[in-house]
């Protein structure tokens, strides 16, 4: 039986791959990944404390709204305790909104990640032109506050449409983050050219995790702990990625930003068999490989 298919990558069993090293030699790569968001009052899409549906009132919003006025300065100070770079998907709405949040994230040499307008909204749920204009309107806003067009993508709610991915090379995107289908890069292809997958955790990801599946901060942080340890024994036959995935308006709250912070602790006691980097870090020295590397270069032109 044939089931229906997406056409975007191939198969590609972990083990049968050539092995590399990361730039500084190391076989495991840590990146943090912070997602910066901004939602209607009382109307479109939005997360509830109790993970169960709810009707978007001022007490989820605000519960949101912690993340941009509080949770995201303290997860920064925590970051620059821990000389942790980072990479923030931001959606356009919350760099107009809250005008102090770009300039922090130059200030410390971070990557913007476009994340769309708003996550008060979903993309693979709309016609084609209405999608292509939300990735403009969401890249533009990050060229006007960051002064730089990003390069990587993670839409909100980690959706894609069937032409995402086209859509997102012929605006001048190089790597999305949607596809949580492997602990490696991997290339895609699209109707403009190749397009590569940055891994990025839907497990190791703090709104699935302590939102819906409400785990305690000390569960997740025990997560991080165990999938580290895990993926750093593995590291000894190849490279892997190991995406830690937070929110401000969860993570960022103080009894949850303590577990965090153990955790992140554990990992960097290993730091001199780390590279500890950002997706589009990850993506470049991905993309500089030689054919052959790299699953899915062996179609690159």
């Amino acid at each position: 039986m044939k089931l229906p298919g997406h056409g975007r990558y191939g198969l590609s069993a972990i083990p049968q791959r050539p092995t590399y090293e990361w730039p500084n030699g190391t076989r495991l790569a840590l990146v943090v990944c912070n997602n910066i968001e901004a939602f209607a009052y009382r109307a479109g899409m939005g997360s509830d404390s109790t993970g169960a549906p709810a009707v978007q009132n001022q007490r989820n919003y605000a519960w949101r709204d912690y993340g941009n006025r509080v949770g995201l300065w303290n997860m920064l100070d925590m970051l620059d305790e821990l000389e942790i770079p980072s990479a923030h998907n931001v959606n356009g709405a919350v760099l107009d909104a809250c005008p102090e949040i770009a300039p922090a994230i130059r200030a410390r040499g971070d990557e913007f990640i476009g994340h769309g307008r708003t996550n008060g909204e979903r993309q693979d749920v709309m016609w084609e032109e209405d999608e292509r204009r939300l990735i403009i309107e969401s890249r533009d806003a990050i060229i006007r506050h960051a002064g730089i067009a990003p390069q990587g993508w993670l839409g909100p709610y980690i959706a894609q449409s069937a032409v995402t991915l086209d859509l997102l090379k012929e605006e001048g995107f190089s790597y999305v983050m949607d596809w949580p289908a492997d602990d490696q890069p991997f290339w895609m292809t699209t109707r403009a050219g190749p397009m590569l997958s940055v891994p990025y955790s839907i497990e190791l990801n703090d709104s699935p995790a302590l939102v819906f599946r409400q785990h305690s901060g000390r569960e997740f942080a025990q997560m991080i702990i165990d999938q580290f340890d895990e993926m750093l024994e593995q590291s000894k036959k190849r490279p892997l990625v190991c995406s830690v995935v937070l929110h401000p308006f969860i993570v960022g709250q103080p009894f949850r930003l303590r577990a965090l912070r153990d955790a992140l602790r554990h990992i960097l006691s290993h730091r001199d068999r780390l590279w500890v980097a950002r997706p589009g870090e990850v993506a470049r020295y991905a993309a500089s490989l030689p054919r052959g590397i790299v699953p899915g270069s062996e179609a690159l032109s």
